[in-house]
């Protein structure tokens, strides 16, 4: 029976029920997180902070809302986890620049041709090699994710909860639904390699094992889809 089936038959557990229950989910998250940060960003720091999401979960969750509580969980933990992560700026400067550059050399090149920009023209249009280039990509992939990373801190606190205005549920449906969008035209080797890491839980190498590509192929195909989709919702992240 899940968390919430037994919600809706017995009442509402106490949160320090459902933080027990799900533990596990925080230690998953941040592992998963892990795998694309700094050797730096220590592991316990993640689940410290993905705990206090998952209590914060705990006492808001409502299943009348239609999510389970596992979904709603997880967007509370991960936008935590990144939450902290943003207040340490764990990301080097010069990373935030060129991901940027990049987003704007992208936006450029798709806005002359109609069509989705090859990585040989975002480094011409940016005026680096090609080698140069895979690196500034690679080093974006490793990044928060753009919903997070994007918004101004806490939005992603208040993706599923209740205390928006109406005004505030507009916009986050009308980002959603382009973001949803903008995910849905990428190229197919991008569009792929998100739909493993976000949806199937794989990591790059396993990733690069479906493509049939080198771990850090998929890490240069992660930061262009990232900074593509940013190029794509300029006005949104505006």
């Amino acid at each position: 029976m899940s968390i919430v089936d037994a919600y809706l038959e017995v009442g509402r557990q106490s949160p320090e029920t459902l933080v027990r229950q799900n533990r596990e989910l925080v230690r998953r998250i941040a592992y998963h997180l892990l795998a694309r940060l700094p050797s730096n960003v220590d592991i316990d720091d993640l689940i410290q902070s993905g705990t206090i999401g998952l209590l914060e979960a705990a006492r808001n969750f409502d299943p009348k809302g239609g999510a389970s509580f596992e979904t709603f969980a997880g967007i509370r933990i991960r936008g935590a986890m990144l939450d902290e992560l943003r207040r340490g700026d764990w990301v080097p400067r010069s990373t935030h620049r060129r991901s940027r550059e990049m987003a704007k050399a992208i936006h450029k090149v798709e806005g002359r041709t109609g069509r989705a920009a090859e990585m040989s023209e975002i480094a011409a249009e940016m005026g680096v090699s090609a080698d140069e280039y895979a690196q500034i990509a690679a080093d974006a992939s490793r990044g928060p994710w753009l919903s997070f990373e994007e918004m101004p801190e806490g939005w992603s606190e208040n993706v599923s909860a209740d205390t928006s205005s109406p005004a505030e549920e507009v916009e986050k449906s009308g980002f959603s639904r382009a973001l949803a969008q903008a995910i849905e035209e990428l190229p197919e080797r991008e569009k792929l390699a998100l739909s493993l890491y976000y949806e199937q839980d794989l990591n790059l190498k396993e990733i690069g094992a479906v493509l049939g590509v080198s771990e850090s192929r998929v890490c240069q195909l992660h930061g262009q889809a990232q900074a593509r989709l940013r190029a794509r919702l300029k006005d949104w992240i505006n």
